[in-house]
């Protein structure tokens, strides 16, 4: 790998997640660092103004909680876990809100459970969502709705949700924003050997040997989870930085090309991840058949295949499933996600955009399957 790749790896950034954590977030869970928050919105606004899509994922909300409780220690109970985060979550937009607003930029608040995700057709809304959000130039701030999970709330979950969201929305790096420098060999408190860890491969197993344990009493998990939250990302193109929350500048002097903390570098092109994914599908669900007009529209021009140039559905799938593209004669032209289910299909079929809510109550996108979902087959 070499030092030039590292430094474009943000350079070229178009899409960034930036994850920061509750250690940073409340100062050591003295409460919420106005500060810093305020430091890091306006280092976002300058993305933003410069044309760069940001989406914040942000630890600290039950944190917060049990600071505005008046809880020194955090509690075991679940139902007294999700009352903190509900009480937490109401400063941590506010402020969010307030210093983002402060430097022009619009903010919204969206709180996601692992099921958002791992659920194919709420995926598809929520990435829609947040796709608008950041075409209109605003903010989004995510945290895990830790009001309403069922599962034991772990603090420093976040860094896999910060890796999910990447995967999300496409995104093409992802900064992780932490109480440490970045990774070194062996941890450095314990080993005068140890040394820094500049660049390296995201996924690379030596990595997850070096990650120590929790180094924070407010986060659990440490290095490993942003070790493992990196291999998540790099499986959609998506490399990641590793540094410290208090670094001067840090986001502007990342995507100036500066070395800053520890880059693992996604050894997959974002697209290239993407198309990979879907072309090997193996479990299509179904198939529309395509006229000839729209056959070449998709074959030879790259464009979205409409619902009004389909022709016939087969199959039974749901909005989200990978479905086939095939011409009049049973070839496959493409496959890609569908943006409708096999039922709303039928009715689509032949039919223009500006029907869809009449047939069906509601429009969810005007593309059968868009092109950015879409990969063409070959031979």
């Amino acid at each position: 790998m070499t030092s030039n790749s590292g430094s474009t790896a943000l350079r070229d950034a178009r899409r960034i997640v930036v994850k920061v954590g509750s250690s940073l977030v409340t100062n050591e869970g003295r409460g919420l660092d106005e500060a810093a928050i305020g430091e890091w919105c306006r280092q976002l606004a300058v993305l933003v103004q410069g044309g760069r899509e940001v989406v914040m994922v942000s630890s600290g909300a039950i944190a917060e909680g049990m600071k505005r409780l008046g809880w020194r220690t955090r509690p075991h109970e679940v139902h007294e876990l999700q009352a903190a985060a509900a009480v937490g979550q109401m400063g941590l937009a506010q402020m969010y809100e307030t210093k983002l607003r402060e430097n022009q930029i619009g903010s919204a608040q969206v709180l996601l459970t692992h099921a958002d995700l791992a659920d194919r057709e709420r995926y598809l809304n929520a990435r829609s969502t947040l796709v608008t959000l950041l075409g209109l130039g605003v903010v989004p701030v995510i945290n895990e709705n830790d009001t309403v999970v069922n599962d034991e709330i772990k603090f420093g979950d976040n860094d896999t949700l910060g890796a999910l969201v990447a995967n999300l929305v496409e995104a093409d790096a992802l900064v992780i924003l932490t109480d440490q420098k970045g990774l070194y060999t062996a941890d450095p408190r314990k080993d005068p050997d140890a040394k820094f860890v500049h660049e390296a491969a995201a996924g690379d197993p030596a990595l997850e040997a070096m990650a120590g344990g929790a180094g924070s009493s407010l986060g659990r998990g440490g290095m490993i989870t942003k070790i493992l939250a990196a291999k998540r990302a790099a499986g959609s193109g998506a490399s990641t930085v590793i540094a410290w929350g208090r670094e001067p500048d840090a986001l502007l002097r990342l995507v100036h090309g500066e070395s800053i903390g520890t880059l693992l570098v996604a050894q997959t092109a974002k697209h290239q991840a993407r198309k990979r994914w879907m072309a090997d599908h193996l479990q299509l669900r179904g198939a529309v058949t395509v006229d000839a007009g729209a056959a070449a529209k998709v074959r030879a021009e790259g464009k979205s295949l409409l619902p009004i140039g389909m022709t016939g559905v087969s199959g039974e799938f749901s909005r989200g499933d990978v479905i086939a593209v095939r011409d009049a004669d049973g070839v496959e032209l493409a496959r890609g996600l569908a943006n409708y289910s096999s039922v709303e299909a039928r009715l689509l079929c032949r039919k223009p955009s500006a029907e869809f809510e009449r047939l069906l109550g509601y429009v969810a996108e005007p593309e059968m399957v868009h092109r950015d979902n879409m990969v063409l087959m070959r031979g």
